[in-house]
């Protein structure tokens, strides 16, 4: 029996993903494969290569043979250069790791906590009315206070 190492393509219309697979050389494309070793999401920036390298070489050693694109990926991931014994490639782009959404949302409630303890707590409306009386308190005093102070007769 001829054993390849393929790609299965899975995924939607426009984002195909793929796995690599060990399969029959006779099988359809998306058809029964023998062992998953493998994925390729080509869609995702950097493209997402994951291949089982131990499972790989095993399947290489016994006699299974990749197909042309399988081999470009084997090549990227130094699969290929270890099972022939040649110097290995230069090391993938990896995909920086995602944000913990939790961790962001926390950040995100305590920095609106201080930037509400700062500012006051009233609404704008409320505020622009306490100010105006505030204002109109402060000038209120100051006058019968001066008038207190002059006589009337004395003008």
């Amino acid at each position: 029996m001829a054993v390849k190492i393929k790609l299965k393509r899975l995924g939607m219309i426009r984002n195909p993903q793929y796995r690599i697979v060990v399969a029959d050389s006779r099988t359809k494309r998306d058809g029964r494969a023998i062992e998953e070793i493998g994925l390729y999401h080509p869609k995702e920036n950097p493209s997402r290569i994951e291949i089982d390298a131990e499972r790989a070489a095993y399947w290489l050693g016994v006699g299974a043979q990749p197909t042309e694109p399988v081999l470009k990926l084997l090549k990227l991931t130094g699969d290929w250069q270890k099972f022939k014994g040649e110097p290995a490639p230069a090391p993938l782009k990896v995909a920086e790791p995602k944000a913990d959404r939790h961790a962001a949302y926390e950040a995100a409630a305590k920095e609106t906590l201080s930037l509400d303890a700062a500012a006051a707590t009233t609404p704008k409306k409320k505020a622009a009315k306490a100010a105006k009386a505030d204002e109109a308190a402060a000038e209120t005093p100051a006058e019968p206070a001066a008038a207190a102070e002059k006589p009337e007769g004395e003008a």
